[in-house]
């Protein structure tokens, strides 16, 4: 005879399982990030969706992950909004940033959440978001949060089971994903759904899993991006001058200053080499290859408890490859080090300064333009662009440094507008002008216009008016096969893009280039300015402009090393 299985309803949900829940969302969101990036074809394919909102929900996993097992759902709520709204990046991290505090709104003051409850929290998260946005656009993530949001309010009064109400929203949400190339021509066009909707069902289809007792692995990793220590092998024992690789984890007392970071790595220099120290404000992980282990773990007790300890003789096994690698980790930790180091005192020198009427904040992409932007008069620069937008926090931090009543930032990227406009929002103590710049020679044009006998207020107006009367153009290539405003795009392929669209393809770069260049210019254009970046030679770069002097002899031609990646050309035309 068989059984039957029977069903346990759920009716509530409480702290602890809500954070299990969305840290499970957070793992499923970081394990797809790739292949979200790669539905995210618009404005071109150089998507970074993904990583976008994977960074924004990771800043806000690792505040919930400080909370321990048991949170209260208002400690919950709050490390949930707060985190996730710092670590914000790309109008896709903004508007889920906006979804997850509206979403906050409606749990924080109770103890457990219902289908009730849950219903309540969806249609504020989906107002919050939709109110973030200055022209909500639909096929996008909002869209698909609405279609989620209005399921869950048909549902009221025909189940009290989360399971049941949670999927069949996440049902919802997947079929309206699956309707928003209707709404988005580019989408259809490429082939693909929504990437920022995507990223919200992944969330959402992770968070029922744990729901359901799926089991999942909820540890988050809260080192900094871009930095990591990396597993050691061994490499020929004749060659071992220091025989055992040593790796912990400290889990600090109180965050390591830096005279104590510095000399805790000078005294690991002295009992060995290949050092990777990678600091946070709770947790230090530790590389260092020692003769004697010990000395490492009883220094490193003075700032913590020790825990992941690994000890791994060297001389027991023979893999050259992987010791040379953690030799160039611990080359690189040296370069960033002596960076930071570089970037403090230039920080500390800035907050010397005196108090100014206005300042300026604006993101570069390159050391050529960083140079530009600062001859211009800007105070702080954020490095950024295309590939890694700066986070709300990034903009917060700037502004702190900025002293200066009123403040005008540059975004220079229409995907970085959202993130600054959402800093502004938190300051109260300084005015914060955003100036919606998309491009770096709509932030030049905008600060050769700023008069400083003006107001702030005047000058604001000015700036953003003047953007209008600037072309710009951008020579990089395509990641994967596409098909974008009827062009059809291989990997590989050069792409000039301009403001709006894509105007030349093919795989010859000077021709993109010049067919570019040709449909910018115009009878009222005066003057073209050229920005070649990091791959392209000085030589070349000025035997374009010679060329273009040439072709338009009316128009005054400028040659700039740009110094900026991905993009090959950056071109204004004014």
């Amino acid at each position: 005879m068989i059984k039957e299985e029977i069903k346990v309803a759920i009716t509530t949900v409480d702290a602890p399982m809500l954070a299990k829940m969305f840290l499970a969302g957070a793992k499923n969101l970081e394990a797809k990030k790739e292949w979200i990036n790669e539905l995210n074809v618009f404005p071109v394919p150089d998507g970074d969706t993904g990583t976008n909102m994977t960074m924004t929900i990771m800043s806000a996993a690792a505040e919930v992950s400080k909370l321990g097992d048991s949170p209260d759902m208002a400690s919950l709520a709050k490390a949930i909004s707060s985190g996730s709204l710092r670590g914000a990046r790309g109008n896709s991290g903004v508007i889920l940033s906006q979804l997850f505090r509206g979403f906050t709104k409606g749990i924080g003051k109770y103890e457990v959440i219902d289908v009730v409850i849950l219903c309540d929290a969806l249609q504020k998260a989906v107002e919050t978001a939709y109110k973030a946005v200055m022209k909500p656009k639909e096929g996008t993530i909002l869209t698909v949060a609405k279609g989620g949001a209005d399921k869950a309010l048909e549902l009221i009064g025909e189940t009290d089971d989360l399971t049941v109400f949670i999927d069949e929203v996440i049902k919802e949400a997947d079929r309206v994903l699956s309707l928003t190339p209707e709404m988005l021509p580019v989408l259809k066009q490429a082939g693909v759904v929504d990437s920022g909707g995507q990223g919200l069902v992944t969330v959402l289809k992770g968070a029922y899993d744990a729901l359901m007792g799926k089991e999942v692995d909820y540890a988050i990793e809260t080192e900094s991006a871009g930095s990591a220590v990396v597993k050691i092998s061994q490499e020929t024992e004749q060659d071992i001058k220091f025989g055992y690789c040593t790796e912990f984890i400290i889990v600090l007392h109180k965050p390591l200053e830096e005279k104590e970071e510095m000399d805790f790595k000078s005294y690991l220099e002295s009992i060995g080499d290949s050092i990777v120290v990678v600091a946070d404000d709770e947790i230090t992980k530790v590389h260092v290859h020692t003769n004697d282990p010990g000395l490492a773990i009883q220094r490193a007790l003075e700032y913590g408890s020790l825990s992941k300890i690994k000890i791994d003789n060297m001389r027991e096994e023979h893999q050259e490859k992987l010791i040379k690698d953690a030799q160039k980790a611990a080359e690189e930790q040296k370069l960033a080090d002596e960076k930071k180091r570089s970037e403090k005192n230039a920080l500390a020198e800035a907050s010397k300064a005196p108090k100014k009427d206005m300042g300026f904040i604006s993101v570069s992409i390159g050391e050529g333009i960083n140079e530009i932007f600062k001859g211009l008069g800007v105070d702080y620069i954020i490095s950024g662009g295309q590939t890694m937008n700066p986070s709300t926090e990034d903009m917060l931090n700037a502004i702190e440094e900025v002293n200066a009543d009123n403040i005008f930032i540059l975004p220079n990227n229409k995907n970085i507008i959202l993130a600054a406009n959402q800093a502004a929002s938190l300051i109260e103590e300084k005015n914060i002008f955003v100036i919606p710049t998309k491009t770096v020679p709509q932030g030049i044009t905008a600060l050769i216009n700023f008069m400083p006998d003006s107001s702030a207020e005047e000058n604001a107006a000015r700036m953003t008016e003047e953007l209008s009367s600037v072309k710009t153009g951008q020579v990089t290539y395509a990641v994967r096969d596409t098909l974008i405003d009827d062009k059809s795009i291989k990997q590989g392929d050069y792409m000039g893009m301009g403001d709006s669209s894509i105007l030349s393809v093919g795989q010859d770069m000077d021709a993109v280039l010049r067919d570019l260049i040709a449909q910018l210019v115009d009878e009222d254009s005066a003057i073209i300015s050229i920005y070649y970046g990091e791959e392209i030679e000085e030589a070349a770069a000025e035997q374009l402009g010679a060329e273009l002097e040439e072709t338009y002899p009316d128009c005054e031609v400028e040659v700039h090393f740009g110094g900026q990646p991905i993009y090959y050309y950056v071109i204004s035309v004014e």
